[in-house]
Parts: C-alpha cells; sequence; structure tokens
C-alpha cells in the first residue's frame, strides 16, 4: 500500500465509548499509530453487549487499527510509562472526567510543556467552566440538553435519535480539529490545545431548528418521519406498504402533480401553490395524496416518482441496508480482523484517488502491552 496521508503520526489516547474513539479510528484509517490506553477492565465500551461473535457492536465499530495498552495509571509506573508515550507523541486525545488528566499532570500546560508539539485534545459533555462541567454527560442527555428532542418525534411524544448522534458529531469534530492542527504545526513547528464539547457540537448541528424559532417566533413542530418544514416530505402509504418522497421546489410540485398524481391541475390550486402554504395546509395535502396513491401499489408509486423525477426512498432495516444495492455495486464492504475472526465492516466514505485506508484489526484488550513497553525501555536505555 502507498503511503497513507497520517503515516508517522503518533496518537495517544485516553478514551472510552463512543466520542473520541470514534475521532481517533479515522485517524487509524488514515495511517496514523493509534495507542490506545486501557485501564486492566478495558474500555467499558467492550462490554455494552456481545453482538459481534462475542464483541461488543459498539467496540467493533470504534476501535479497528489501534494498539491497546494496558496501564495502572494509579501507580508510579504505569503513570510514568504514560508520560513518556505523550512526550513522544504528534497527539493526545482525552475524555475522562474533567479534572483526571490534570491530577495526572497531564492537562493542557503540563502536557505542552512536556512536548511543546504536541496537539491535547480534549472531548468533554459541557466543556470547561460553567455550572455544567462538573455534569455526566450522555448522549441522550445531551440531546435534551442541544434542544434535539423538542423537534424530533411525534407531536405526542419526543423521540430520540437512535444513533449515538451527540458522541458522533463531538467526535468528527475532534477528529477535523486534529487535522487542521496538524496542517498548523506544519507552518508553525508548534502544537496546539483544542477543546471539544458534545453539546457544543451538536448545537452547531441545531443551527436551522433555533434559527426558525428564535427569529420566527415559533418552534418548528415536531411530525414524525415528516418534515417538518417542508411538504410533502416524508413517509405515505401505498395499497401494499409505504414510500417516502420529497418535493423541493415549485417545479417538482407540478411535476409530482401532473404525473404522479395525475392531477395537473393541483398544482395551481392555492392551498398549495408554494411550500409554505403546503406546510400550512398539510392535513388537506396529505388527503389529496393518500387518495392517489393509497390505490396504488408500492412498485407503481415508485415508478411514477421517478418517472417524475422526485426524489424517493425504501425505509430498510439493517438487515436490508446490509445488502444495500449501491453499496454493493460500489465495492464499499472489507473484512476487518479481529479477536473472533473477519468481521464484515464499510470502507470509510471519503474516497480518494491517490490514498487508499488502512482498516487495521481490532484489537484485543492488552494486545500490545508487552510491545509497547518494550519501546518505551528501550527508548529510556538509548537516552540514557
Amino acid at each position: 500500500m502507498a503511503t497513507l496521508p497520517l503515516q508517522g503520526i503518533t496518537v495517544v489516547s485516553l478514551e472510552q465509548a463512543v466520542a473520541a474513539p470514534f475521532a481517533t479510528r479515522q485517524l487509524a484509517d488514515l495511517g496514523a499509530r493509534v495507542i490506545k490506553v486501557e485501564r486492566d477492565s478495558g474500555d467499558f465500551a467492550r462490554g455494552y453487549d456481545e453482538k459481534v461473535n462475542g464483541m461488543a457492536s459498539y467496540f467493533v465499530w470504534l476501535n479497528r487499527g489501534k494498539e491497546s495498552v494496558c496501564l495502572d495509571l494509579k501507580s508510579d509506573e504505569g503513570l510514568a510509562a504514560l508520560k513518556s508515550l505523550v512526550g513522544g507523541a504528534d497527539v493526545f486525545v482525552q475524555n475522562l472526567a474533567p479534572g483526571a488528566v490534570e491530577r495526572m499532570g497531564l492537562g493542557p500546560d503540563e502536557a505542552v510543556a512536556l512536548n511543546p508539539s504536541l496537539i491535547h485534545v480534549s472531548v468533554s459533555g459541557y466543556g470547561r467552566g460553567g455550572s455544567y462541567e462538573t455534569k455526566k454527560a450522555y448522549d441522550l442527555l445531551v440531546q435534551c440538553e442541544a434542544g434535539l428532542l423538542s423537534v424530533t418525534g411525534t407531536a405526542e411524544e419526543p423521540a430520540k435519535v437512535g444513533i449515538s448522534i451527540a458522541d458522533i458529531c463531538a467526535g468528527m469534530y475532534a477528529y477535523s480539529g486534529i487535522l487542521t492542527a496538524l496542517y498548523q504545526r506544519k507552518d508553525t513547528g508548534r502544537g496546539d490545545v483544542l477543546e471539544i464539547s458534545m453539546l457544543e457540537a451538536l448545537a452547531e448541528w441545531m443551527g436551522q431548528p433555533y434559527f426558525y424559532a428564535q427569529y420566527g417566533g415559533v418552534q418548528q413542530p415536531r411530525t414524525g418521519a415528516q418534515h417538518a418544514t417542508i411538504a410533502p416530505y416524508g413517509p405515505f402509504a401505498t395499497a401494499d406498504g409505504t414510500v417516502f418522497f420529497s418535493i423541493q421546489n415549485e417545479r417538482e410540485w407540478a411535476k409530482f402533480c401532473a404525473t404522479v398524481l395525475g392531477r395537473p391541475g393541483l398544482a395551481e390550486d392555492p392551498r398549495f401553490m408554494n411550500n409554505s402554504l403546503r406546510v400550512a395546509n398539510r392535513p388537506e395535502l396529505h388527503e389529496v395524496i393518500n387518495a392517489v396513491l393509497s390505490g396504488l401499489g408500492t412498485a407503481e408509486a415508485l415508478a411514477r416518482l421517478d418517472a417524475a423525477g422526485i426524489a424517493n426512498a425504501q425505509m430498510r432495516d439493517m438487515h436490508e441496508f446490509a445488502e444495500h444495492p449501491q453499496l454493493a455495486a460500489r465495492n464499499r464492504w472489507r473484512d476487518v480482523d479481529s479477536p473472533v475472526g473477519p468481521l464484515r465492516s464499510l470502507i470509510p466514505p471519503v474516497t480518494s484517488r491517490e490514498q487508499a485506508v488502512r482498516m487495521g484489526p481490532v484489537p484485543s484488550l492488552g494486545e500490545h502491552t508487552d510491545a509497547v513497553l518494550a519501546e518505551i525501555n528501550a527508548h529510556a536505555h538509548l537516552s540514557g
């Protein structure tokens, strides 16, 4: 394989669960050496479930390509080993409880003094300072605090997003922040101190509903699988199933009326002439659409939507997703080694003409401890 973009970069990570591991796994895919420091019991995500041939689905997803090193950080020897690793690293990532790395002597100021070219990255729930600094932050709780649940669900009941979206977006900002800092370091020679909070990361993604409510004077409603501010956009029942589709502009609305509904004159109905009117008159709009689609089979409805150039989709469960014809056609699956055998995994979504990615094995707990400690001792011997 050709040289990977981050080959030669060493990342040391004190990480748990989702946010920080998601950031560092992407660095590993790009060729960085990621040394994951775990306690004897391991990252607690190892125990979230046993669905992947005995391993946890979260851990398999987030930790390929890393080296697992077990250290007792309450012992002088373990802490000294960690400081040695950080002293020689390019990036140090941690998402421990507030104050934990400072008590180890590896807070931002201490770590950067030890290694001026270090990029020190802290991922937390709510960030430093303020009354929320020490408040425990789990994904669903941050979804609540960022207002996501106020716009997700039905009119009767809010619903959480079905993935760890607050963790994922924090991990994405940590990942992009690290790449930016590495790029900046090429010019300055200096490291940086980065802080990413789950609340602030998810808050960025809440920008549209914030502006809608702040300046429109009204909160956008929870509308289930229907889009809150665009209509028609969502699921509609057919004679034998459900179709999803989206109308984005008046040209599409006219085509939809003519080709899908067989009612070209409906495009000029004063209740539905633009998106704001369609949203305001959604019950009447749906009544008109349902009157036609309920008499069509799903295959016929999708064929009409395609003929009209209207965006549509099939709602897939995870087994159907795993057999998605487009992912198969683009050869997006690759086996990743693990302690429980090869695991079919998705290739990362950014494709490059110049570079491949490294999808290394998922490590067993402490698999690399002896080798890494031997490196530290050899380096200390040479330095001495």
